[in-house]
Protein backbone atom coordinates (compact mmCIF):
# COMPACT_ATOMS: atom_id res chain seq x y z
CA UNK A 1 0.00 0.00 0.00
CA UNK A 2 1.35 3.55 -0.65
CA UNK A 3 2.25 5.57 2.11
CA UNK A 4 -0.34 8.30 3.24
CA UNK A 5 0.68 12.29 4.22
CA UNK A 6 1.10 12.76 7.75
CA UNK A 7 -0.87 15.81 7.54
CA UNK A 8 -3.96 14.42 5.13
CA UNK A 9 -7.14 16.43 4.64
CA UNK A 10 -9.67 15.23 7.44
CA UNK A 11 -13.65 15.62 7.81
CA UNK A 12 -13.63 18.82 8.44
CA UNK A 13 -17.16 18.98 9.56
CA UNK A 14 -16.65 16.03 12.22
CA UNK A 15 -13.01 17.88 12.98
CA UNK A 16 -14.86 21.55 13.75
CA UNK A 17 -17.48 19.81 15.91
CA UNK A 18 -17.20 22.06 18.91
CA UNK A 19 -18.58 19.43 21.40
CA UNK A 20 -18.59 21.95 23.92
CA UNK A 21 -21.31 20.07 26.36
CA UNK A 22 -18.65 17.28 26.53
CA UNK A 23 -15.73 19.07 27.50
CA UNK A 24 -16.21 18.35 31.47
CA UNK A 25 -13.94 15.28 33.07
CA UNK A 26 -11.89 13.16 31.18
CA UNK A 27 -13.76 9.78 31.30
CA UNK A 28 -16.63 12.05 29.60
CA UNK A 29 -14.07 12.93 26.38
CA UNK A 30 -12.77 9.26 26.08
CA UNK A 31 -16.42 7.68 25.95
CA UNK A 32 -17.49 10.66 23.66
CA UNK A 33 -14.67 9.76 21.34
CA UNK A 34 -15.10 6.14 21.84
CA UNK A 35 -18.78 6.78 20.65
CA UNK A 36 -17.73 8.53 17.70
CA UNK A 37 -19.21 12.35 18.85
CA UNK A 38 -15.86 13.82 19.91
CA UNK A 39 -13.45 13.77 16.61
CA UNK A 40 -11.62 17.15 16.97
CA UNK A 41 -7.84 18.00 18.62
CA UNK A 42 -7.79 17.96 22.13
CA UNK A 43 -5.94 21.22 23.01
CA UNK A 44 -8.41 22.71 25.55
CA UNK A 45 -10.69 19.53 26.22
CA UNK A 46 -11.42 18.76 30.40
CA UNK A 47 -9.03 21.88 31.50
CA UNK A 48 -6.39 20.35 34.12
CA UNK A 49 -6.96 16.75 32.90
CA UNK A 50 -3.57 15.15 31.82
CA UNK A 51 -3.44 13.46 28.28
CA UNK A 52 -1.39 11.27 26.34
CA UNK A 53 -0.12 10.22 23.26
CA UNK A 54 -0.21 7.28 22.19
CA UNK A 55 1.96 4.17 20.25
CA UNK A 56 0.77 0.53 19.99
CA UNK A 57 3.64 -1.55 19.15
CA UNK A 58 4.25 -5.42 18.54
CA UNK A 59 4.91 -7.04 21.38
CA UNK A 60 8.87 -7.85 20.60
CA UNK A 61 9.55 -4.37 20.36
CA UNK A 62 7.78 -3.46 23.94
CA UNK A 63 11.21 -3.29 26.23
CA UNK A 64 13.19 -1.87 23.45
CA UNK A 65 10.77 0.74 23.50
CA UNK A 66 10.58 0.92 27.34
CA UNK A 67 14.27 1.66 27.67
CA UNK A 68 14.03 4.28 24.65
CA UNK A 69 11.74 5.96 26.85
CA UNK A 70 14.07 5.87 30.02
CA UNK A 71 16.43 6.87 27.58
CA UNK A 72 15.07 10.04 26.29
CA UNK A 73 12.15 11.32 29.32
CA UNK A 74 11.96 14.87 28.05
CA UNK A 75 10.01 13.64 24.22
CA UNK A 76 8.91 10.17 25.51
CA UNK A 77 8.29 10.18 29.06
CA UNK A 78 5.75 7.26 29.76
CA UNK A 79 2.99 7.30 31.89
CA UNK A 80 1.68 3.32 31.90
CA UNK A 81 1.15 0.84 29.09
CA UNK A 82 -0.86 -2.23 28.81
CA UNK A 83 -1.28 -4.33 31.45
CA UNK A 84 -0.53 -7.58 29.46
CA UNK A 85 0.13 -8.28 26.28
CA UNK A 86 -2.78 -7.70 23.82
CA UNK A 87 -4.95 -5.61 26.93
CA UNK A 88 -6.41 -2.48 25.68
CA UNK A 89 -8.39 -1.76 28.64
CA UNK A 90 -6.35 -2.15 31.36
CA UNK A 91 -3.29 -0.21 32.35
CA UNK A 92 -0.07 -0.57 34.50
CA UNK A 93 0.89 2.45 35.55
CA UNK A 94 4.86 4.20 35.26
CA UNK A 95 3.78 7.17 37.37
CA UNK A 96 4.75 6.30 40.55
CA UNK A 97 2.13 6.28 43.46
CA UNK A 98 -0.46 6.04 40.89
CA UNK A 99 -1.94 2.70 40.06
CA UNK A 100 -3.65 2.24 36.34
CA UNK A 101 -6.71 1.80 37.26
CA UNK A 102 -6.83 5.59 38.74
CA UNK A 103 -5.00 6.73 35.45
CA UNK A 104 -8.17 5.71 33.38
CA UNK A 105 -10.52 3.45 35.37
CA UNK A 106 -12.74 3.09 31.63
CA UNK A 107 -10.59 2.87 28.73
CA UNK A 108 -10.32 1.46 25.23
CA UNK A 109 -7.14 2.42 23.73
CA UNK A 110 -8.75 1.30 20.55
CA UNK A 111 -11.14 3.83 20.42
CA UNK A 112 -10.87 6.43 23.03
CA UNK A 113 -8.38 8.83 21.47
CA UNK A 114 -9.98 10.71 18.78
CA UNK A 115 -8.23 10.29 15.52
CA UNK A 116 -5.37 7.55 14.75
CA UNK A 117 -2.30 6.71 12.60
CA UNK A 118 -1.63 3.19 11.53
CA UNK A 119 2.08 1.78 10.32
CA UNK A 120 2.71 -1.37 8.15
CA UNK A 121 6.26 -2.16 8.27
CA UNK A 122 7.32 1.39 8.77
CA UNK A 123 4.92 3.31 5.94
CA UNK A 124 1.84 5.15 6.90
CA UNK A 125 -1.02 3.30 5.42
CA UNK A 126 -3.97 5.23 7.36
CA UNK A 127 -4.21 8.49 8.37
CA UNK A 128 -6.93 10.21 10.77
CA UNK A 129 -9.01 6.87 11.36
CA UNK A 130 -12.02 6.85 14.20
CA UNK A 131 -11.01 3.53 15.67
CA UNK A 132 -7.84 0.51 15.10
CA UNK A 133 -10.14 -2.35 16.78
CA UNK A 134 -9.59 -3.94 12.94
CA UNK A 135 -5.70 -3.29 13.63
CA UNK A 136 -5.30 -4.47 17.50
CA UNK A 137 -4.06 -7.86 17.62
CA UNK A 138 -3.59 -9.83 20.96
CA UNK A 139 0.15 -9.59 20.18
CA UNK A 140 -0.31 -5.75 20.53
CA UNK A 141 1.33 -3.82 23.87
CA UNK A 142 -0.10 -0.01 23.83
CA UNK A 143 2.00 2.83 25.32
CA UNK A 144 0.83 6.27 26.79
CA UNK A 145 3.56 8.88 26.85
CA UNK A 146 2.83 12.39 28.30
CA UNK A 147 1.68 15.24 26.48
CA UNK A 148 2.10 19.10 26.22
CA UNK A 149 -1.50 19.50 26.20
CA UNK A 150 -1.43 18.63 29.91
CA UNK A 151 0.04 22.31 31.05
CA UNK A 152 -1.51 24.68 28.72
CA UNK A 153 -4.24 25.50 30.97
CA UNK A 154 -1.81 26.08 33.74
CA UNK A 155 -0.25 28.74 31.35
CA UNK A 156 -4.17 30.02 30.78
CA UNK A 157 -4.28 30.44 34.25
CA UNK A 158 -1.19 32.30 34.26
CA UNK A 159 -2.67 34.96 31.37
CA UNK A 160 -0.25 33.46 29.04
CA UNK A 161 -2.97 30.99 26.64
CA UNK A 162 -1.48 29.30 23.55
CA UNK A 163 -2.03 31.09 20.59
CA UNK A 164 -3.12 27.83 18.88
CA UNK A 165 -5.34 27.34 21.52
CA UNK A 166 -6.67 31.20 21.54
CA UNK A 167 -7.56 30.19 17.94
CA UNK A 168 -8.96 26.69 17.77
CA UNK A 169 -6.35 25.32 16.24
CA UNK A 170 -3.92 22.53 16.24
CA UNK A 171 0.01 23.06 17.77
CA UNK A 172 2.37 23.50 15.18
CA UNK A 173 5.20 20.38 15.26
CA UNK A 174 8.18 19.59 13.48
CA UNK A 175 10.90 16.67 13.14
CA UNK A 176 14.65 18.35 14.65
CA UNK A 177 17.65 17.32 14.60
CA UNK A 178 18.46 16.57 18.04
CA UNK A 179 19.41 13.14 18.29
CA UNK A 180 17.82 10.34 20.25
CA UNK A 181 19.67 7.84 22.19
CA UNK A 182 19.50 4.85 20.33
CA UNK A 183 17.52 1.50 22.25
CA UNK A 184 17.38 -1.64 20.43
CA UNK A 185 15.49 -1.95 17.35
CA UNK A 186 15.10 2.20 17.75
CA UNK A 187 18.09 3.83 15.90
CA UNK A 188 18.97 7.40 14.47
CA UNK A 189 15.75 9.15 15.04
CA UNK A 190 15.43 12.26 16.44
CA UNK A 191 13.09 14.62 18.50
CA UNK A 192 10.02 15.67 17.37
CA UNK A 193 9.17 18.89 18.92
CA UNK A 194 5.67 21.24 19.34
CA UNK A 195 5.77 24.94 19.44
CA UNK A 196 4.21 27.87 20.89
CA UNK A 197 5.04 31.51 20.07
CA UNK A 198 5.77 33.77 23.09
CA UNK A 199 7.10 37.47 23.72
CA UNK A 200 10.56 37.36 24.85
CA UNK A 201 9.95 39.05 28.30
CA UNK A 202 7.22 36.11 29.15
CA UNK A 203 9.75 33.25 28.24
CA UNK A 204 11.18 33.06 32.08
CA UNK A 205 7.49 32.51 33.46
CA UNK A 206 6.77 30.39 30.82
CA UNK A 207 9.87 27.78 32.10
CA UNK A 208 8.46 28.69 35.43
CA UNK A 209 5.19 27.41 34.76
CA UNK A 210 6.06 24.09 32.66
CA UNK A 211 9.01 22.72 34.53
CA UNK A 212 7.09 20.68 37.41
CA UNK A 213 5.63 18.93 34.57
CA UNK A 214 8.00 16.50 33.70
CA UNK A 215 5.46 13.43 33.12
CA UNK A 216 4.57 15.86 30.11
CA UNK A 217 7.85 17.14 28.56
CA UNK A 218 8.51 19.98 31.40
CA UNK A 219 9.84 23.27 30.30
CA UNK A 220 10.93 24.06 26.67
CA UNK A 221 13.81 22.98 25.42
CA UNK A 222 14.54 26.14 22.73
CA UNK A 223 12.93 28.96 22.58
CA UNK A 224 13.98 32.20 20.03
CA UNK A 225 14.16 32.51 16.12
CA UNK A 226 18.26 31.33 16.43
CA UNK A 227 16.67 27.84 17.53
CA UNK A 228 14.96 27.44 14.59
CA UNK A 229 18.25 26.80 12.49
CA UNK A 230 19.92 25.54 15.60
CA UNK A 231 16.78 22.64 15.91
CA UNK A 232 16.64 22.20 12.01
CA UNK A 233 13.68 23.04 11.12
CA UNK A 234 13.89 24.45 7.47
CA UNK A 235 10.89 26.75 7.61
CA UNK A 236 8.78 27.62 11.03
CA UNK A 237 5.03 28.29 8.43
CA UNK A 238 5.63 24.77 7.13
CA UNK A 239 4.89 22.22 10.42
CA UNK A 240 5.40 18.48 9.30
CA UNK A 241 2.26 17.95 11.88
CA UNK A 242 0.06 20.17 12.86
CA UNK A 243 -1.05 23.65 11.46
CA UNK A 244 0.64 26.57 10.88
CA UNK A 245 1.62 28.69 13.68
CA UNK A 246 -0.19 32.20 14.51
CA UNK A 247 0.85 35.03 17.27
CA UNK A 248 -1.19 35.93 19.84
CA UNK A 249 -3.31 37.76 17.60
CA UNK A 250 -4.28 35.32 14.47
CA UNK A 251 -1.42 36.63 12.38
CA UNK A 252 0.68 34.25 10.83
CA UNK A 253 4.08 33.87 13.01
CA UNK A 254 6.62 35.74 11.44
CA UNK A 255 9.99 37.36 12.68
CA UNK A 256 9.89 41.49 13.57
CA UNK A 257 12.97 42.00 15.25
CA UNK A 258 11.45 44.21 18.21
CA UNK A 259 13.27 43.32 21.51
CA UNK A 260 11.12 42.04 24.20
CA UNK A 261 7.95 42.47 22.83
CA UNK A 262 8.57 40.43 20.01
CA UNK A 263 6.62 37.09 19.46
CA UNK A 264 9.28 34.30 19.49
CA UNK A 265 8.68 30.25 18.42
CA UNK A 266 9.30 28.28 22.15
CA UNK A 267 9.82 24.49 21.64
CA UNK A 268 9.14 21.81 23.78
CA UNK A 269 9.71 17.63 23.32
CA UNK A 270 6.57 16.06 21.57
CA UNK A 271 4.82 12.79 22.48
CA UNK A 272 4.81 12.26 18.40
CA UNK A 273 8.44 11.20 18.76
CA UNK A 274 7.83 7.56 19.06
CA UNK A 275 6.17 7.96 15.68
CA UNK A 276 9.15 9.16 13.97
CA UNK A 277 11.27 6.82 15.71
CA UNK A 278 8.84 3.99 14.09
CA UNK A 279 9.24 5.62 10.79
CA UNK A 280 12.78 5.99 10.76
CA UNK A 281 13.59 2.41 12.52
CA UNK A 282 11.17 0.69 9.64
CA UNK A 283 9.56 -1.58 12.20
CA UNK A 284 8.11 -5.34 11.05
CA UNK A 285 4.42 -5.56 11.48
CA UNK A 286 1.55 -3.26 12.47
CA UNK A 287 2.10 -0.18 14.58
CA UNK A 288 -0.47 2.09 15.92
CA UNK A 289 -0.31 5.70 16.86
CA UNK A 290 -2.60 8.89 17.55
CA UNK A 291 -3.34 10.74 14.90
CA UNK A 292 -0.75 14.66 16.12
CA UNK A 293 -2.85 16.47 18.40
CA UNK A 294 -6.10 14.51 18.80
CA UNK A 295 -4.76 12.58 22.23
CA UNK A 296 -6.69 10.33 25.04
CA UNK A 297 -7.57 12.70 28.21
CA UNK A 298 -6.91 10.55 31.17
CA UNK A 299 -8.75 10.69 34.32
CA UNK A 300 -5.63 12.06 36.85
CA UNK A 301 -5.11 15.35 37.22
CA UNK A 302 -2.50 18.56 37.24
CA UNK A 303 -1.78 18.25 40.88
CA UNK A 304 -1.92 14.19 40.65
CA UNK A 305 1.94 14.38 38.69
CA UNK A 306 2.73 17.51 40.20
CA UNK A 307 1.70 17.66 44.29
CA UNK A 308 2.31 21.01 44.48
CA UNK A 309 -0.06 22.29 41.65
CA UNK A 310 -2.81 24.82 43.07
CA UNK A 311 -6.53 23.28 42.21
Amino acid sequence: MAPIALNEPVDVVNVKTTNSAVEETGEIVRLAARSGTYTKQTSGAAPSYVQANLIVLPSKYATDFRILCRRNPVPCPLLAESKATGKWDELRSWINGLEGERIAKDVDLRHDFPRYMVYQDGILTKSHCLNVEEEWTEDHVGFLIGCSYSFESALDKAGLTPAHMAHGRNVPMYRTNIPLCPAGAFQNSTYVVSMRPYRMKDIETIRDVTRPYVDTHGEPIAWGWDAVDKLGIADISKPDFGEPPVAEDGIPLERHGIGEEECVPVFWGCGVTPQEAVRRAGLEGTVIGHAPGYMLVLDIRDWDIIPDAQH
